[in-house]
């Protein structure tokens, strides 16, 4: 599965699209559960309403990182502050080969 988490920019072809972070770990969860793979998240960091169902798509790396499950990110954020301090969560618990 390739997740797209993103409130207002179209789902690409062959991506599950997610609008808020809690819809995210929800696909994520069932996605493990069922034992499909998670090929790639691909990111807003800004997520206008729907920031209210669990924060900023920051908020799903910090989720991700707690568990221990680094799966390969990519940023598609026009936001340069959301996209700098992303990026450093994922070099601190990713490393630089996940993204």
């Amino acid at each position: 599965m390739k997740l797209w988490l993103d409130d207002l920019r179209p789902v690409p072809y062959g991506y599950e699209g997610a609008k808020s972070v809690n819809e995210a770990k929800k696909l994520i969860q069932e996605a493990e559960h069922n034992g499909i793979e998670i090929e790639a998240l691909d990111l807003d960091h800004d997520l206008g309403d729907y920031a209210d169902q669990g924060g900023d798509a920051i908020r799903l790396l910090d989720w991700l990182a707690e568990r221990g499950t680094f799966y390969p990110v990519e940023i598609h954020t026009a936001n340069p502050v959301g996209r700098a301090n992303m990026e450093r969560i994922l070099a601190r618990y990713w490393g630089e080969q996940y993204w």
